[in-house]
This record gives C-alpha cells, structure tokens and sequence, in this order.
C-alpha cells in the first residue's frame, strides 16, 4: 500500500517551526498537537545554502527513538536520482508526552547518528527515560483516534498538511497499545477529558474515550472485555467501560449483571448509573410494546435521577436525564431539566500555531487521482453564499452547548415551535410576566437547585468559569430580537421567542429588596438561565431560514422555476436541515451540493442515511470517494471510514463487499485504496470477514 504524499511547508526562517512549538508547549492543555517533522534541506545547485520545511503527522510509531527516526529516514527515499532537486540533511521529529508534559525530540543528522531527549515547559532539555517513552507512544495512538477526520474533511481543513496513519493496523500492535493503556491506566485522568466532562476520573478521560473508539471501530470487543476485566479487579469504577464494551458486543446479558453487582457494591457510581440509563433509554427505544416501552423508560428514569444526585456537577448526568423525560414526553420536566445542565467552557484540541510560511506545496499522488475530486477544492472558495445563512450560530456550537441544542430540536422536532413555546412560558418567567406582576404581592420564582448549588449566584457565569462564546454573545439576543426582519415576521406565521426574564435582574431586585411585592401568580414558575434563552433565540435562527427556504422551493416548484443555490449555500443549508432533525430535507440538499461540486461534507451526511437505510451499494460509492479524498489530503486513516467498511462487512460478507467495490466503474488505483480498509477488517477477523 503506498502511502500518502508528504506535504511541505517552507519556514521564511531555519528551525521557527520547532522554535515555535517550544515556546507553544507551557499552553497545551489537552494530549497535545499533531507531531512536527522538521527537515533541514540543502539544494543541490547550491549546497552552501539550508531551508527548512515542516509538516505534522498522527499515527507514526513513537514508542522508541528509533521508530520516529526510521520515519525520517522514510522522508528521505525520493531524494536519490535524476529528479531530486534537495537532499536532506538534518531532521528532527517532535512527539507530545502529556502524562509528563514534555515534547519528545529526535535528531537525526545525515549522516551521523541519532540523538534523542526531550524538552519540557521551560524549554530546557531533558533525558529521555523509558518510563517517557511509553507515555509518549500511547499518546500518540490517542492522538491519531482524537485528530482522524470522520470523512466529513472538517478535522482536515482545520489544520494544513497533516499526514495520518493507522497507529493500531494488526494483532500485534493492538496487543502494543493495549499493554501500554493497561500500564498506565490509572493515570489516564492526567490527560483530562472530553469538553463535556466537568471532572476526569479514572473512567471519564481522553485515555477510556480512545479505547472505547478503538473498540467500536475494529470491532475488537474481545480484547476490550479482556482489558476491562483485569482492570475491574483492581477497581470497581472499571465495571461501567466494561458493561460499555459488553452492549458493544450484543453480550447484553452480562454487561446488565456486570453493572448489577457493581452498583452493590458502588451505589451512588455516576458512570455506571449513567451507562445504565443510556442502556435502558436504547431498549426503550426498540420494546416491541407500549406497555415495555413505557416500563423501559420508568426505569432509566430512575438511574438518571440517581446519577444527578452522584454527580450533580456534570452536564452528562443532567443531559441524560432531559432525554429520558424527552423519550418519556414530559416536555415541561425536559425542559426544567434542561435549564438545570451545567454549562461548561469548551475547550478545543490543541492545535499548531506556526509561523507564517514562506512556501506551500500540497502535493497529489496519482492514486488518488479522480476528476470529481480533484475540483472541489478551486470551486468552493469561490461561491457566493447568502450572509443570513453564514451567520447561523448553531454551526459553531461544540461540548455541552452542542449537546443542549440537540435536545432542544429534538424537541421541537417532535412537538413543533409553536408548542414549545408554549410549554416554555408555562415553565419559565417570561419577562412581560415579570413586568406585568411586579406591582402585586408574592414569592420569588424557584431557582433551579442543582445550578444555584454550583454557582453561589445565579449570574451567568459556569461552575466558577467564564461561560464560552456562544454564552458571552447572549447579550446580543435582545438587540437581534428588535431588529428581526420583516421577512422572519411574515414566514409562515413562525412566532419569535419572548424573552424570559434574566435571572440578574431578579438578583439585582432582590438584593434591592424590591421582589417583596412580586411574582404573586409566578411563584411555581422557575427562572430561565440566560444561555438557554439564548438557545431559544438561535433555535428561532434556525428555524426562520430553514422555513424562508422550504417555502421558496415550494414556491419556485409550483411554478416550475428551478431553485438555484450556489454548492456552499446547499451544504450549509443540508447542515441546516441535519441540525434541525429533518433527514429528507438534509440529503435533498446534499445532493443538490454534490450535484455542482464534491463535497466531504455533504457526502458524508448521506452516507449515515445510506447505513440506515441498508443501502449497501449505495454506501460503498460514496465510501470509495471519501476514502479517496481523505487520501488525496494525506489521511490513509478515519476510525468512522473503517467503522463504516467494518459495518457492512458484518451486515453482507466481505465476498460480497470486495465484489461490490471491484464492480465500480473507478480507476483500480482508487479501488485499492478503499480495498486497503477491507484488508483491515481481515486482520482484524473482523465479523463476515470469512464470507
């Protein structure tokens, strides 16, 4: 299998780059960056003269100095013969250990010999141990699950020419990672955790959110089982990733034993009560009968409830609970839940800050060569796209405000704005209320416990931090309510969201003692936290366009006028539909987008209807052309890619997969490249991967 082409980039100054990311590594906070490979070049028209070119890279072998030099030197194969241009003389490779917090380096001169240490916060050197070099590799196997592209190219165009390869690619290996995570295990909370976790324990960091994606997306479950049993023995908290790995398997039986006599043992555990209300509320969904259903949810009520109690902290337990009563159709519990969650600050990947380059080279491989790829890239950055649909903040929501909005229109999904608005004024103090009441006697309106428990105050700050973005721009919500256009007024009768009342002006009233003669009809009402008013405001956002949308294309449809939207506008508005829970309308614009132009993004919100619906021939076409773009911009490897190849493996037989992909009418070049995932399932036995 060839691997992919080797981007460069060209520093205006020698060795910037890793100068760079020296003065870079006191503001990691997460696993860290992508590894930097740094060449020194001399041309060979003029060998007095150095350069120096750079790019990152996930998935290379970093257990051993000699490992990452033996990638150096890989780097270095293309320069012998008649077209080399350069020879390399010097290269150094940079690795993140973020158990210790230093940057693993090695140095290695041609000729000469290697020399390996690393750097820690403060720039100076340190020897580099053993004990260091374990850390560093499994961070890296981390690191290359954390930064893989999904297949929607997102990942990939946040961070230019980054190589990625497959840091677990057979038995071996997997047994290589796996004994380094068992090593280290227990330390895994070092690393910190998901942006929706509040606190990392030794179940809830980067380390068991990266062997949880490595099990589902090779479909290792034995191994897991295997790891998790030996670790249970040591610590009961284990059991949760354990039962996780189990229901994984289809061995749902014993995953339910498994968290039963744990929670004897541990009753008030979060992740387990959690993982076995995520359990119950899956079940629910598939009972064969209402009365099941019904029983299903009632008792996922119950280990939801509990896990607020264990962890009332934490965003999940809260969110969890607002699905169950969603599930349940208690809009009103929902929604008081909901404005109970515990917002938190999102904290992105680390990401490279590199100087400006003085020269760009993006090189393609001919094996990725293919005609509707090779010209996305020249056409998208020159559409025009409307501003209003550039502006919708829910395309930038991450962590906890992601996960809120997702509730939120599942929600309105299922019961329509109108009813949720409706629902929204019986739960909350709408501001005309709090205006209309404030000459009458009465009791404050209840504040939500859990949050007022956590803050002190009920200002708008989270869990003693600043709240991100998307919560700092609430203050803008009242200017956009006074200038929404005419247009949104008149969409098909969509009623913009009254304001419900800032809880800091109730604050501030009472601290005045002005609330004695207040709230007298609105005392079992509660009060509405400013970020999800604000999530009201941008629901209404959403809603406005998508509405203004629908109605125009019926419009232009009745009179048989084509609808013309440039290829961006269609992928933000099949974004849009997706976001909004309307499948239909999200793949009818999709396809519309891919109509003009390739789009990563676009295909791939067709590829998860495609799996859905059991689409097989269907999901390997556009498989194939994902795989070949993830190729063409340096990435042999997406967990969700595989896991898709894997999926259908399963589902029709690797005989027929094989047959299906060799059946395209693609160059064999580009049919490699998706067989090149198929082989993976086979060394990793994969199910079906026998017939």
């Amino acid at each position: 299998m060839v691997a992919p082409a080797v981007p460069e980039i060209t520093e205006e100054i020698l060795h910037e780059a890793v100068d760079t990311r020296t003065e870079s590594l006191s503001s990691l906070r997460e696993l860290g960056p992508p590894d930097l490979v740094h060449l020194v070049k001399q041309p060979l028209k003029n060998p007095g003269k150095h350069y120096g070119v750079y790019h990152h890279v996930t998935g290379v072998d970093a257990s051993s100095s000699a490992s990452l030099a033996a990638y150096i030197n890989t780097l270095t194969y293309k320069e012998f013969g008649n077209s080399a241009t350069a020879k390399t003389v010097e290269g150094t490779y940079c690795c993140y250990n973020a158990f210790s917090r230093v940057d693993m380096r090695v140095h290695a001169p041609f000729p000469g010999s290697v020399e390996s240490y690393c750097v820690d916060e403060r720039g100076e050197k340190r020897k580099a141990t053993d004990e260091l070099w374990l850390e560093t590799y499994l961070c890296s196997v981390l690191r290359a699950y954390s930064y893989a592209d999904d297949g929607s190219g997102e990942t990939i165009r946040k961070i230019m020419g980054v190589r990625r390869f497959n840091p677990v690619s057979s038995t071996e290996t997997e047994h290589k990672f796996l004994s380094a995570a068992e090593q280290l295990f227990f330390r895994g909370w070092q690393l910190g955790s998901d942006s929706v976790v509040q606190v990392p324990n030794n179940v809830s960091n980067h380390l068991t959110a990266g062997l949880l994606k490595y099990f589902s997306t090779t479909g290792r479950h034995t191994s897991g089982i295997n790891l998790f049993e030996k670790l249970r023995s040591q610590n009961v908290e284990v059991a949760s990733l354990l039962a996780k790995v189990l229901f994984m398997g289809n061995e749902e039986v014993q995953g339910v034993r498994v968290l039963y006599e744990a929670l004897k043992e541990s009753p008030m555990d979060y992740v387990m009560l959690d993982t076995q209300a995520e359990f119950l509320l899956k079940k629910a969904e598939t009972a064969p009968t209402p009365e099941l259903r019904e029983e299903r949810l009632r008792m996922a009520l119950g280990c939801a409830d509990r896990s607020t109690i264990a962890a009332p902290s934490e965003f999940g337990t809260w969110a969890r609970l607002a699905q169950v009563y969603v599930a349940m159709e208690d809009w009103e519990n929902a929604l008081t839940i909901l404005n109970s969650c515990p917002m938190f600050t999102y904290q992105d990947k680390d990401a490279p800050v590199m100087p400006e380059p003085k020269d760009v080279n993006l090189p393609t491989l001919p094996e990725t060569r293919l005609d509707e790829i090779d010209s996305e890239p020249d056409s998208r950055f020159s559409e025009q796209v409307d501003p209003s649909l550039l502006g919708l903040r829910a395309a930038a929501y991450r962590g906890t405000f992601k996960q809120a909005y997702s509730i939120l229109t599942e929600m309105t999904a299922k019961i329509g704005w109108d009813q949720l608005l409706k629902i929204r004024s019986n739960v909350f103090v709408m501001e005309d209320e709090y205006r209309n009441e404030k000459q009458e006697p009465s009791y404050p309106a209840k504040r939500n416990a859990s949050t007022d428990a956590l803050r002190g105050s009920p200002d708008h700050t989270t869990n003693g931090e600043t709240a991100p973005k998307e919560a700092a721009e609430i203050d803008e919500v009242e200017d956009e309510k006074k200038n929404a256009t005419l247009a949104a007024e008149q969409t098909e009768g969509l009623e913009r969201p009254p304001s419900a009342i800032d809880p800091e002006v109730v604050r501030k009233a009472e601290e005045n003692g002005d609330n004695e003669d207040h709230f007298s009809r609105l005392n079992n009402k509660r009060l509405c936290e400013r970020w999800l008013d604000s999530l009201f405001m941008v629901l209404y956002e959403d809603l406005r366009v998508y509405t203004i949308w629908r109605t125009q294309m019926a419009q232009y449809r009745a009179q048989s006028m084509q609808y013309k939207k440039s290829a961006e506008e269609w992928e933000i508005l099949g974004s849009l539909a997706e976001r909004l829970q309307h499948t239909d309308e999200a793949v009818e614009a999709y396809r519309a987008c891919l109509g003009q132009r390739f789009s990563p993004k676009a295909l791939t919100g067709i590829l998860k209807v495609f799996e859905k619906q059991k689409s097989t021939r269907e999901s390997v076409a556009a498989l194939i052309r994902l795989v070949t773009w993830q190729y063409r911009w340096y990435s042999e490897f997406s967990p969700e890619l595989l896991h898709t190849i894997r999926t259908l493996i399963e589902d029709e037989g690797a005989v027929k997969v094989r047959s299906i992909i060799q059946a395209t009418n693609l160059p064999q070049n580009v049919l490699d490249l998706t067989h090149h995932y198929a082989a993976l399932c086979a060394t990793f036995r994969s199910s079906g991967t026998d017939g």
